[in-house]
C-alpha cells in the first residue's frame, strides 16, 4: 500500500539535505523519503510533468534509471499510437511510455511482474488523473499468451540485466528473451514496437528480427543517442525504413514527429558519395541519432555535400546548408595539431575538442594541446582524405 503520508513528509523536506535527513529518528520510513526526494529530484529534468504532482510515488533508483525519459515517451506516443487506438505494455516498469501513450488517447494496458511497480503504477495513474490504462502484475509472457485480444500496438522493453545485475546488449540475453517469443507477440498485434539499447549493434539485430522488420526509429536528446526503436509488422517488403531524429527541444518533443531524416536501405545502397580534396567555408557533423543510423554516403547526396573522407563521417561545402541534420561550423582555419601552432590560433588557450577518425580521443589530445575546455571556438582532428588534420572552427548551429 502506497503511504500517502510519507510522500507529504517528502514534499516537505525536498530541499533537505538527504544524507542528513536519513540520521534524523522517527516513526516514518526515512530510506523511502530518500527515495521520494531523490526521485523528484531526478524528475525535474527527466519527467517534468510528473514533478509538478506532489501525489506521486517514484520506485527505486534502478527502475528510474531504466525508465524512459518524457521526451522520448511523448515523441513515441506521438509516433506510434491515435486516439481509440490499444497498445499493450509488456514491460511497464515506471510507466512512463504507458502513461504517455493514454495521454494520447490509447487504450492501454500495463503489465508487470514486480508487485510494488504494478501498485505504483496504480497509485500514480490516479493521483495524475489517467484513465483508459489497467494495470495488470503478472509475467508478461504468461499474460499475452492467454490474452484473446490482437493490439494495435505491442510495445517490449526488454531488461538488458543479467542475474547479477551486469550490462547486456543483445536480445537474447534481455528479458524476456525478444527472439525467443518474436513470434508470440506477433501473433497478438498489428505492431510491435522494440526499445534497445543505444548501444546496440544494428546489423546483428536485423538479422535476428528477420521478416518482420520493417523500421528503425533512432531517438536522440539535445545531441544524445537514447534509443532505438524496431517496428515490427507481419508483412513487408524487405525494404527497410530509418528514421533518425536528434529531439533538441524535450518540451515539445511530439512536434518533432514527421521531422526525421528517412530513408530506406535502397536509398543508401545507390546513393554515391563525392569527396572533398580540401576542405571549404564550412563543416558539417551529423547528429547522433544520424550517425548511429550510417546512412553516411546518402547524407551527403541529399544536401550536397563533400565527405571528408570513407570514414570520415564530416562533411563540407562552399555554401552553407542551414537545414542540415547537425552542428555546422564555419573553418576558420586548417592548423596543425601541435601545441605552437594551436597557441597561435587560439589565444586564450581554450576551445572544445572533437576527435572523428583520428588516433586518439578527445580529452587526451585536448592535453597534448595543452587547452582548456569552454569558449567558442572548436578543434577537430580528423582525417582529410589519407591525412591526419586539424580544424579551427568556431559553431554557427
Amino acid at each position: 500500500m502506497i503511504d500517502t503520508a510519507l510522500i507529504d513528509y517528502a514534499v516537505l523536506h525536498r530541499n533537505d539535505d538527504v544524507a542528513r535527513l536519513l540520521l534524523k529518528g522517527g516513526n516514518i520510513d526515512l530510506p523511502l523519503v530518500a527515495q521520494q526526494i531523490e526521485g523528484w529530484r531526478t524528475a525535474r529534468d527527466k519527467w517534468p510533468t510528473l514533478a509538478e504532482c506532489d501525489k506521486v510515488w517514484y520506485p527505486p533508483r534502478l527502475n528510474r534509471e531504466q525508465s524512459s525519459s518524457e521526451a522520448t515517451a511523448r515523441y513515441k506516443a506521438a509516433l506510434f499510437v491515435k486516439p481509440g487506438e490499444t497498445m499493450a505494455d509488456l514491460t511497464g516498469g515506471m510507466g512512463i511510455d504507458c502513461l504517455f501513450a493514454t495521454r494520447a488517447g490509447a487504450t492501454t494496458d500495463y503489465v508487470e511482474r514486480d508487485e510494488k511497480l504494478c501498485e505504483a503504477m496504480r497509485h500514480n495513474l490516479a493521483v495524475l488523473s489517467i484513465d483508459g490504462c489497467a494495470a495488470h502484475c503478472a509475467d508478461s509472457m504468461d499474460w499475452i499468451k492467454q490474452s484473446a485480444q490482437i493490439y494495435d500496438t505491442i510495445y517490449i522493453d526488454p531488461a538488458r540485466r543479467d542475474s547479477n545485475g551486469g550490462r547486456v546488449w543483445v536480445f537474447e540475453d534481455c528479458t524476456p528473451n525478444l527472439i525467443e517469443n518474436l513470434d508470440l507477440l506477433m501473433s497478438h498485434c498489428r505492431q510491435l514496437v522494440v526499445k534497445a539499447s543505444p548501444m546496440i549493434d544494428l546489423a546483428t539485430a536485423r538479422k535476428q528480427i528477420g521478416q518482420h522488420l520493417c523500421k528503425i526509429n533512432i531517438v536522440a536528446i539535445k545531441g544524445e543517442c537514447k534509443e532505438v526503436l524496431f517496428v515490427c509488422t507481419r508483412e513487408n517488403n524487405g525494404d527497410i525504413l530509418t528514421s533518425c531524429i536528434n529531439i533538441d527541444a524535450p518540451l515539445r518533443a511530439e512536434s518533432f514527429v514527421g521531422r526525421a531524416f528517412d530513408y530506406y536501405d535502397s536509398e543508401e545502397s545507390a546513393a554515391m558519395a563525392t569527396y572533398c580534396t580540401d576542405v571549404e567555408q564550412y563543416l558539417y557533423e551529423p547528429h547522433a541519432a544520424l550517425m548511429k543510423g550510417g546512412a553516411y554516403s546518402l547524407i551527403g547526396e541529399r544536401y550536397g555535400l563533400a565527405k571528408l573522407s570513407r570514414n570520415t563521417h564530416l562533411y563540407t561545402s562552399q555554401q552553407i546548408v542551414e537545414d542540415f541534420p547537425g552542428r555546422i561550423f564555419e573553418i576558420i582555419s586548417p592548423t596543425p595539431l601541435s601545441v605552437k601552432s594551436i597557441k597561435k590560433a587560439i589565444s586564450d588557450g581554450r576551445a572544445h575538442v572533437v576527435c572523428r577518425n583520428y588516433p586518439i580521443g578527445a580529452s587526451a589530445l585536448q592535453n597534448q594541446l595543452h587547452l582548456k575546455e569552454g569558449g567558442d571556438i572548436f578543434v577537430f582532428a580528423t582525417t582529410i582524405g589519407t591525412k591526419k588534420s586539424g580544424l579551427v572552427c568556431r559553431k554557427i548551429q
